[in-house]
């Protein structure tokens, strides 16, 4: 058998590839509750194959809670400790085995049979993100795995509306390139929402709010960064900041659909108590800005227009 093509010219040197049976992953960062029970992975991919497929069998695992798909990266909700896979060829060949959270770090161990072990052990170990990692041989048929030690990090949820004007600018571009520009091996950037508003009388143009999110080991700093540069770069007198730490900021949910679905007034804002939310600047934009804090990565939701105009099934 010959897998050359006819008048191939033997003499054309082979191109090499150092390691044909391994493929690293991008990053993988971690982040955990405050309580320390409850631990999101995020793995960064460039290969969609070998991502799908660990999407379809990786929420299979116990601890996994939640599985998903956001840009470039999958993301598992876990609870913290460890289980049993009782893995099977074809039906359940891989997933994560265990989970934990001290004050520095989160660990996360996988594993998995044939080229299932090979992405649950080297290819993972490999991953920029990774403090250290223990990993088995992998490779041919055998059930491999690893344990990753990752530092442990925090959710910082950035919203900001109104920073351009009706001759210049555009929020959604600022915001990321922003981001991009703070963004370091001790904040990681991991995602920005565009989210619609109620179209009021007084906006630019397309009334929307943008939030951006890390997964950052000092949050603070991180912060501080990204409002000198909104400070500085913002054309819009009316900007509105405000920031979030924490793993869930579901209690916004109810004011940022009142902010989809009508005019709502600013000093509402002040009024929320909830942990973890600050303002930095609170420009007239400030109600946008808040309101798109929790639909970060909810795209169908943060794109839903309610003008009133919308079929029965829409949720507004």
């Amino acid at each position: 058998m010959s897998f050359y093509p006819e008048n191939y010219d033997a003499s054309e040197p082979i191109q090499t590839i150092p390691k044909p049976y391994t493929i690293s992953y991008p990053a993988i960062v971690a982040v955990a509750d405050q309580d320390g029970r409850t631990v999101e992975c995020i793995e960064f991919f460039d290969c969609i194959g070998g991502a799908m497929w660990a999407h379809t069998h990786y929420q299979k695992s116990p601890l996994v809670t939640s599985a998903r798909i956001v840009g470039s990266t999958n993301r598992f909700i876990l609870n913290v400790g460890d289980a049993d896979l009782n893995l099977e060829g074809s039906r359940f060949p891989a997933g994560i085995t265990g989970a934990g959270v001290s004050d520095e770090t989160i660990t996360i161990r996988y594993q998995g049979l044939g080229g299932g072990g090979v992405g649950a052990s080297v290819c993972r170990a490999s991953a920029q993100g990774v403090l250290s990692a223990e990993y088995d041989e992998s490779g041919g048929g055998r059930t491999a795995g690893s344990c990753l030690t990752l530092p442990r990090r925090e959710r910082v949820l950035i919203g900001v509306d109104d920073t351009d004007t009706q001759e210049e600018g555009a929020t959604w571009t600022l915001v990321h390139n922003i981001a991009t520009a703070v963004a370091d091996a001790g904040s990681v950037y991991l995602s920005h929402t565009i989210v619609q508003l109620f179209p009021v009388a007084f906006r630019t143009k397309n009334c929307v709010a943008v939030v951006a999110e890390f997964a950052s080991a000092d949050p603070q700093k991180l912060i501080a960064s990204f409002s000198r540069l909104l400070l500085r770069y913002t054309l819009s007198q009316n900007t509105g900041m405000a920031s979030y730490v924490g793993f869930c900021p579901d209690e916004l949910f109810s004011f940022g659909w009142n902010v989809k679905r009508g005019e709502v007034d600013p000093n509402e804002v002040f009024s929320l108590s909830v942990p973890g939310l600050r303002i930095h600047a609170d420009g007239r934009g400030i109600t946008g800005a808040v309101a798109a804090i929790p639909f970060y990565t909810k795209y169908n939701d943060a794109l839903t227009l309610c003008d009133g105009t919308q079929a029965d099934h829409n949720p507004c």
